[in-house]
């Protein structure tokens, strides 16, 4: 009886073992393809430039090729750090745009040799004489009352 049940169980064990599929790489092949028609047919989805924490990482542009962002002064004493890459030797246009008055404006900007030059205005005219990435630090006149305090949209064009 002992080597019947010892039969039985190794017939159970070979017949539960893994089948050869000879369907199996046309299914990973064809698996392959979806997953590259698939790819292939999303369109690229550009980059937001958003306010992550106190900075503001300019990645893509707009269709009128212009970087612009919306940033959130949040107190009196915040700033925000504008990020941006310069490429080539050429100029810098940068401007605040806010939904009503307020004091704030481009307090430096920073060179990728840790050079810095400011204060300016809101709207700010510049070369940039260096490649690499450049900081923006936006917050508000120390020589102005009311400080402001709220959403505005930066906008970059180099």
């Amino acid at each position: 009886m002992k080597n019947l049940s010892l039969l039985f169980l190794c017939l159970f064990c070979l017949s539960c073992g893994k089948k050869e599929n000879k369907y199996d790489n046309s299914s990973e092949t064809l698996q392959d393809t979806v997953q590259q028609k698939t790819v292939a047919d999303t369109p690229l989805v550009q980059e937001e430039n958003t306010q992550t924490g106190d900075t503001i990482f300019m990645k893509s542009k707009n269709e009128n090729n212009v970087y612009t962002a919306e940033g959130t002064l949040h107190a009196v004493t915040s700033k925000v750090y504008v990020k941006f890459t310069n490429l080539d030797s050429k100029n810098l246009k940068a401007k605040i745009i806010l939904p009503e008055s307020g004091n704030i404006r481009f307090n430096q900007i920073i060179a990728p040799d840790k050079t810095s030059d400011g204060p300016f205005g809101m709207d700010l005219e510049t070369k940039l004489e260096q490649k690499g990435d450049y900081i923006l630090i936006i917050g508000h006149s120390q020589m102005a009352d009311n400080p402001y305090v709220g959403k505005f949209v930066v906008q970059l064009d180099m």
